[in-house]
């Protein structure tokens, strides 16, 4: 049966034990009715005891085990097809949502019967804002102001940092390009109308992928900053500096990590820009992006 649930909260997991309790228990303790909302989690082969963490834990949740690591954006959609609710909250495992988010932001979407994804303030664990959660699109006038540092220079430029939209007000709902998928609400009808996510991205790039075949669609993407999470951002991935202390990922997942990164940047352009650009500007991207991956391969930490 259908929309059971007002809302349905999927997380996918990869060697997530350290982290996941905490963050379904977050979930649990919010004032969002526990009987209103369902949980589904996707482990994408862990090789800690993730799983098991979880069933012991947590007996009534559905815990869906793939028999290896598929990527995020397919293993998200095996679970998002298992959800009954009007919305539908992509979450990380590395989040702690704060107590009144989740009805905040569900009472949010009602009230907005034009916004297709919405999210709140996502704050790394230093306080400072995740800035994959307040995206522009990177067209290649923003992603040459971002990586040449000119976005840094000029926060609060509309011309110089489209990037991150650092010339909107983080104390202000307002309309934004992408959000991250560690916290993202998605409408089911829309989500259900494009699609869901492009499984061509494995690690990284299905959520701005997303908001773009949404926004292209005619819908809005919202940034709502009056509720949080917090995310241990880099946990599974072990590739950002403020979660180097914690992370157990191994060597070659970081490389998987870094390489994900840039994977994602060509298969956007492919799919986005290819043909939007002339040849000539295309060619310089993607050698951009060569650039930065071997610098990344080469001067990656360990």
């Amino acid at each position: 049966m259908k929309n059971v649930h007002k809302l349905s909260v999927v997380i996918v997991t990869y060697n997530s034990s350290r982290f996941i309790v905490p963050c379904i228990n977050s979930i649990l303790k919010s004032s969002y009715p526990k009987d209103k909302v369902e949980i589904i989690v996707v482990d994408n082969a862990s090789e800690d005891n993730t799983v098991s963490v979880i069933n012991q834990a947590y007996p009534q949740i559905r815990c869906i085990k793939n028999e290896k690591n598929i990527g995020f954006a397919m293993a998200n959609n095996i679970g998002i097809k298992k959800t009954s609710g009007k919305y539908v909250l992509l979450l990380n495992p590395d989040t702690r949502v704060e107590e009144k988010t989740l009805l905040s932001m569900v009472s949010f979407m009602e009230s907005h019967a034009e916004g297709a994804v919405a999210t709140c303030k996502v704050l790394l664990t230093n306080g400072e804002l995740d800035d994959a959660s307040h995206r522009g699109f990177p067209t290649p006038l923003n992603a040459l102001f971002y990586f040449t540092g000119l976005g840094t220079i000029f926060p609060n430029s509309s011309f110089f940092n489209g990037y991150h939209l650092g010339y909107k007000s983080l104390n202000e709902t307002h309309e934004i390009d992408s959000c991250v998928g560690a916290f993202m609400m998605i409408r089911r009808s829309v989500g259900d109308s494009i699609g869901w996510l492009d499984e061509d991205y494995f690690w990284y790039g299905e959520d701005i992928d997303f908001c773009y075949r949404v926004k292209m669609k005619g819908w809005k993407v919202y940034f709502v900053p009056y509720y949080s999470v917090v995310h241990f951002k880099g946990a599974s991935s072990g590739i950002k500096k403020h979660s180097a202390t914690i992370t157990t990922a191994s060597k070659d997942t970081k490389r998987r990590a870094v390489q994900a990164r840039f994977e994602v940047m060509e298969t956007f352009y492919r799919k986005h820009y290819l043909g939007k650009y002339p040849y000539w500007l295309m060619r310089f991207v993607f050698w951009g992006i060569a650039v930065k991956r071997w610098w990344a391969f080469n001067f990656m930490h360990n």
